[in-house]
């Protein structure tokens, strides 16, 4: 990697330099600081990040995604040219693989990996070009996930500095009306 740029294969025998760019998908609901860290950290690997709102069918969301998809621009700058904010229907590995872009996951426990690994190997065998790059989440992050955060903003549990404070706010607005 030279100032920002990878050699990717082209033609036979010939390669093209392209900016890095990388996929990270979640439900996102609601975002959290540890997903915010994920994306600072990665930005020491690549030149972009497309933060992906993806569907999960088994899980039952708290915020549409018109809401996620805000609330993931508002953590970051209007200026701030580093990040996508997207949704995406179908096989997240097909959008990377359109995108020419690697998928990062971040891993909080070994629990974590087991499930990880399986995706990144039926991923790898959907498309061989998409890498899947792990990122352990920082360790003051470690602890909490989307639906930690909601079920203790649900019951009243203080969750500042866990959340931007504009997400805070939608999940006080959310469960006052609940």
């Amino acid at each position: 990697m030279t100032d920002g740029f990878v050699d990717v294969p082209a033609e036979k025998g010939k390669t093209k330099t392209c900016p890095s760019i990388a996929v990270y998908p979640g439900t996102f609901d609601p975002i959290t600081n540890g997903h915010i860290d994920i994306v600072k950290r990665a930005f020491s690997l690549f030149d972009k990040v497309i933060v992906v709102v993806a569907m999960h069918p088994g899980k039952k969301a708290l915020f549409d995604v018109k809401e996620r998809l805000q609330m993931i621009r508002d953590c970051f700058p209007p200026d701030e040219n580093r990040v996508e904010v997207e949704e995406v229907r179908g096989l997240l590995v097909d959008f990377a693989h359109q995108k020419k872009a690697s998928i990062i996951r971040g891993l909080r426990a070994v629990s974590d990996f087991e499930y990880e690994f399986q995706l990144a190997l039926m991923n790898r065998k959907l498309q061989r070009d998409v890498e899947t790059v792990f990122l352990m989440t920082g360790f003051r992050w470690i602890f909490i996930s989307s639906s930690i955060i909601k079920d203790a903003a649900r019951h009243g549990g203080d969750i500042s500095g866990l959340v931007p404070k504009h997400v805070q706010r939608k999940l006080a607005e959310k469960f006052s009306t609940s």
